[in-house]
C-alpha cells in the first residue's frame, strides 16, 4: 500500500515516520508546498520514502493521503482528494471557519470518500479502551466526566492571534473526546477563563486558563479544565465516574502530579514534555487505523461531521466566556456510539 503525506512540518514528518514503520506500507510519498522541503524530509527518513513535486502527483499514486499542511489549505486540498476518490486523513480542523466547514462536511458526505479527522485521542489505546468499557456497560450510568489538559509551556506568542483561542486550539480535543465517550449530545455549555500566565493572551483577546461545564441530554455533566503552562510537564487526563465503576486515562508514572499522601504517587524524572510524547501511542495507532480504513478493514472512528460538532461547542464556549452566561446548544448531530 502507498500512502501520501502532504505537509512535512513537525507533525507531518512524525506521521510519515509512523506510516513507514508499518509492515502493510510499501511506500510513503511526501509533498510539501515549500520547494525542497519534501525532498529533504524524504532523505532524512530514508527507506521506502520518496517525494513528489505537486499535489496532483501525490494523489495520483496514493491509496490514501494524509493532509498536514496549514489549516487554510485544508478545504482546497481535501476537495481535490475527494475529486480524486482518495481516502484522506486530515489534521484538525478541516476548515477554520464554521460556515466553510459545514459546506465541506456536506461535500465529504456527498462524495462517499472516507475522510478521517486527526483527533488523536480517538486513537489513544487507553481512551479507546475507556470508550469500549462505557459502551459495554461496565461503567453503568455516567454521573460525571472530568478532563484536564495543560500545556507544559505556552505557545509562541506570535501564534496566538491566529490560534482561534483556547477553546478552538487547546480544549477542542476534549470537546471532541468527551462527547464521543459519553455518547450523547451536549445541550448546554458554560465557560469561563482568566489570564494568569502572560498578558500576551489578553492582547490576543484570549485567556490562558479556562474551565468548561458541559450538560448532556441525559443529565450527566462534564467539567473540562485547560491551561497554557504547567511547569512540571504536559498533563492530560480524563476521569469517568459512573454507577458501576470509576475509570481514568492519563495517570501513569509520567503524569506531572504529586500526591501528598505518604504512599501516593510522586512526579518522576520523566514527566511528559509535550503532547507528542504523551500521545505517542495514539499517533502510531492513528496511522494503523487509517491504513485499515483505506483497506476497508475498519470503520471510520473520527468522521468529518463530528469534527463540526466539536467546533460548534468551542464557539459556544467562547460565547459563554464573553457573556458570562450559559449557552444552549442545538446539536442535531449525535456523536458515534
Amino acid at each position: 500500500m502507498r500512502i501520501g503525506v502532504a505537509g512535512v512540518g513537525r507533525i507531518g514528518t512524525m506521521h510519515a515516520a509512523n506510516l513507514a514503520s508499518l509492515e502493510r506500507i510499501d511506500e510513503v510519498v511526501l509533498f510539501d508546498p515549500v520547494p525542497g522541503r519534501a525532498e529533504q524530509a524524504a532523505a532524512a527518513l530514508g527507506g521506502a520514502v520518496r517525494h513528489v513535486d505537486d499535489l496532483d502527483a501525490l494523489l495520483a499514486g496514493s491509496d490514501g493521503v494524509l493532509l498536514a499542511t496549514p489549516t487554510d489549505t485544508h478545504p482546497d486540498m481535501l476537495r481535490r482528494a475527494l475529486a480524486a476518490r482518495v481516502p484522506t486523513l486530515c489534521e484538525k480542523p478541516i476548515a477554520s471557519d464554521i460556515d466553510q466547514m459545514r459546506a465541506l462536511v456536506n461535500d465529504v458526505e456527498a462524495s462517499g470518500v472516507e475522510v478521517l479527522v486527526g483527533f488523536q485521542r480517538r486513537f489513544d489505546p487507553a481512551t479507546v479502551e475507556l470508550h469500549r468499557r462505557i459502551r459495554g456497560g461496565d461503567v453503568g450510568t455516567i454521573y460525571l466526566v472530568r478532563a484536564i489538559g495543560h500545556d507544559a509551556n505556552p505557545p509562541d506568542f506570535g501564534y496566538l492571534p491566529a490560534s482561534g483561542g483556547i477553546f478552538r486550539d487547546l480544549l477542542i480535543h476534549d470537546l471532541d473526546a468527551v462527547p464521543w465517550l459519553v455518547g450523547e449530545p451536549v445541550v448546554e455549555v458554560y465557560a469561563a477563563g482568566s489570564v494568569l500566565v502572560h498578558d500576551a493572551f489578553a492582547q490576543a483577546d484570549d485567556v490562558d486558563n479556562a474551565v468548561v461545564t458541559l450538560r448532556f441530554a441525559g443529565g450527566a455533566h462534564a467539567t473540562l479544565a485547560g491551561g497554557r503552562h504547567n511547569p512540571l510537564g504536559y498533563d492530560h487526563r480524563i476521569e469517568v465516574l459512573g454507577s458501576k465503576d470509576s475509570l481514568t486515562v492519563g495517570v501513569d508514572p509520567r503524569t506531572p502530579l504529586s500526591s501528598l499522601e505518604n504512599d501516593g504517587p510522586k512526579v518522576g524524572p520523566g514527566a511528559y514534555p509535550g503532547f507528542i510524547e504523551r500521545f505517542h501511542d495514539a499517533y502510531v495507532n492513528e496511522m494503523s487505523v487509517f491504513v485499515d480504513v483505506v483497506a476497508g478493514k475498519a470503520e471510520n472512528p473520527s468522521p468529518a461531521r463530528e469534527s463540526l460538532t466539536s467546533l460548534e461547542l468551542a464557539l459556544a464556549c467562547d460565547a459563554s466566556r464573553r457573556s458570562g452566561n450559559p449557552v444552549r446548544v442545538d446539536q442535531s448531530v449525535e456523536v458515534s456510539r
